[in-house]
């Protein structure tokens, strides 16, 4: 009974733990974005070729963010990163118009693969400081997103410089995975 209390008292208030899965296409700031959120500031960084890894703690939180490289023949590779993903972040860039149907196309496929069935996912609109970003619903539409009945997407959107924001994101995908254990404890 004590083991039973303990257990439940330590699932609700100790430290919970996410896996999350960044990817996108090449040069939607996927890098820029885990570096801000690790050591809150703005990198200069370089294409990715495979991924990065870094773990990062917020409130009782800690996500391990793993961000893969969005080059077209690193994208295959992306699978082998699948498993156990709990959150799946694509980011995209909104001022990237000629590039969106290419992103659709890459995330659409890549929703079928069973692995993520059962990751929320949150789309990351970022670049949207930018005087040709494309508006939310826009990039919805482009996206397909509406088609996703059976899914659980949340949308940010915001620029690279706002940890903050990107922060919130990752605790409403915590709060989309994990709402009955949490509850109001975020």
């Amino acid at each position: 009974m004590g083991l039973t209390i303990s257990s439940l008292f330590s699932r609700l208030f100790g430290k919970k733990q996410m896996r999350i899965l960044m990817v996108g296409l090449d040069a939607a700031g996927k890098t820029t974005i885990l570096y801000k959120l690790k050591l809150g500031e703005i990198v200069t960084t370089i294409p990715t070729i495979g991924f990065n890894v870094e773990t990062v703690e917020y409130k009782n939180i800690c996500f391990t963010v793993w961000d893969v490289g969005g080059q077209d023949k690193i994208r295959p590779l992306w699978r082998h990163y699948f498993q156990n993903t709990q959150g799946l972040i694509f980011v995209v860039d909104s001022n990237d118009r000629e590039r969106i149907q290419e992103g659709a196309a890459v995330l659409q496929k890549m929703l079928l693969e069973d692995e993520l069935q059962d990751a929320v996912l949150l789309l990351f609109a970022n670049k949207q400081d930018l005087p040709n970003a494309m508006a939310i619903s826009e990039m919805t539409d482009k996206l397909g997103l509406q088609s996703l009945r059976n899914r659980t997407v949340s949308i940010g959107r915001g620029k690279v410089g706002v940890s903050r924001l990107i922060l919130s994101c990752l605790s409403a995908l915590f709060c989309y995975c994990y709402c009955l254990e949490v509850g109001s404890h975020l």
